[in-house]
């Protein structure tokens, strides 16, 4: 499936917030992109801002539209509130769930990780960053991945805490529970994307 290659620093700076993980990159956060940053704040519309949280969470998972499109009909169609699944689908993707475990420090990383084969999930390699994890499933990386010096790093800090609905135990981690909303501190206002696509 393909994703967004263009440059980073622009989307961060539309969504005034670092989507990539990389805070030293994040320069004129306050001005939007353009060749003069844009001029004034317009006042934002009730469908601007749900545009927004659609957009920035849509970018802050690293997937594109039509993608985004399908994990909403997908959370659309369980019962409970469609925010929530929505989140719960996109929290429990394999280059996320790799992210979250702390084996590397960004879902950029992670996709690629994945991409490139050094991710196990229950002893058999997947290569697919959007394989749906689910619940008691161990998530691993191989031999070559734990030889890279920035997950070396990663795995020998103890002071990492994981969300509650996870378990790691060195370069091994464990889907222990789908995650509920609590669990999630993405900064994204769910209902507003569910407005969105209820228009």
């Amino acid at each position: 499936m393909s994703h967004y290659t263009g440059p980073k620093n622009r989307l961060s700076r539309r969504e005034q917030l670092d989507l990539f993980g990389k805070g030293h990159k994040l320069r004129r956060a306050q001005n939007p992109p353009g060749q003069h940053g844009g001029k004034g704040v317009p006042r934002m519309t009730d469908y601007g801002q749900q545009l927004r949280e659609k957009q920035k969470t849509k970018r802050l998972y690293g997937i594109i539209e039509r993608q985004f499109r399908g994990y909403f009909e997908k959370a659309k169609k369980v019962r409970g509130k469609t925010g929530e699944h929505l989140l719960r689908l996109l929290e429990t993707r394999l280059d996320n769930v790799v992210y979250r475990l702390g084996f590397v420090p960004t879902r950029n990383m992670a996709r690629q990780l994945v991409s490139h084969g050094h991710v196990l999930v229950n002893g058999k390699t997947v290569n697919i960053p959007s394989f749906q994890t689910v619940v008691d499933e161990v998530v691993s990386l191989d031999h070559v991945a734990l030889n890279i010096p920035v997950i070396k790093t990663r795995l020998e800090n103890t002071q990492f805490s994981l969300p509650a609905w996870l378990k790691r135990v060195g370069p091994q981690g464990q889907i222990v529970s789908l995650p509920k909303r609590e669990d999630i501190d993405s900064p994204v206002n769910d209902q507003l994307i569910v407005e969105f696509y209820s228009r």
